[in-house]
């Protein structure tokens, strides 16, 4: 499995690809929809490089193993060393702007929450996160209101914008690299907004950020 970042539009990308850092329930309305608690703090857990597809291709989703569900992020791509950041850092560590699927194996989430165990075996599997080519920063006007969109065989089923996120992007960067150093080319997912569901081999997939950036992919079948 390869991948490298890839730039949308004439931005240019030379940056390795690194870990994803993953911020869970930063939707509360996504906290209440799998009756979970909202948290007062950000969430974090990292899927590792050998998760990460290409967006754009059609991708596969394991079989035998239970529901497989979408979760439709804003990706931030990082491009500087961020250590203990502030906000100001963190805005100029930011490297490129796209969309991430947080693909998850809901059933062996819901069995190892119940256990108290880490999430890892749902969010970790190969092809667990397909990635987006990433826009210059500067295309983005405002990451407090990007309007985040999820379309399944012409059904639109996730519709939120940034502006709903219990902790705003530049406060996630700063609070993750105050627990470990993010490094350029590593991908910061900012959360989901609710209506994640179930995907299926087959299923047609159009992921937004809208007026901005849109990606035609699709699930298919494994062999």
């Amino acid at each position: 499995m390869s991948y490298q970042h890839r730039a949308a539009g004439e931005h240019e990308l030379d940056l390795p690809l690194g870990k994803v850092v993953c911020i869970g329930r930063n939707y509360a309305d996504h906290a209440r929809e799998l009756n979970n608690p909202v948290p007062t703090e950000p969430i974090l857990f990292i899927k590792p490089a050998t998760s990460v597809v290409p967006m754009e291709e059609a991708f596969t989703v394991p079989e035998g193993k239970g529901a497989v569900h979408f979760e439709t992020e804003m990706a931030i791509l990082i491009g500087e060393t961020l250590k203990d950041a502030d906000e100001q850092q963190a805005m100029h560590g930011i490297a490129g702007i796209g969309l991430g699927l947080d693909m998850t194996l809901r059933e062996v989430q819901d069995s190892l929450k119940q256990k108290g165990q880490p999430w890892e075996k749902s969010k970790c599997f190969d092809g667990a996160c397909p990635l987006s080519a990433f826009l210059s920063p500067a295309s983005v006007n405002d990451l407090a209101d990007v309007q985040i969109r999820l379309t399944v065989n012409g059904e639109v089923r996730q519709d939120g914008n940034s502006a709903q996120m219990l902790t705003p992007v530049l406060k996630l960067l700063s609070y993750a690299s105050q627990w470990f150093t993010l490094e350029p080319g590593d991908v910061v997912l900012t959360g989901t907004p609710a209506g994640v569901g179930p995907v299926q081999p087959g299923d047609q997939l159009r992921v937004e950020l809208v007026d901005l950036l849109r990606v035609e992919t699709s699930v298919k079948a494994l062999g």
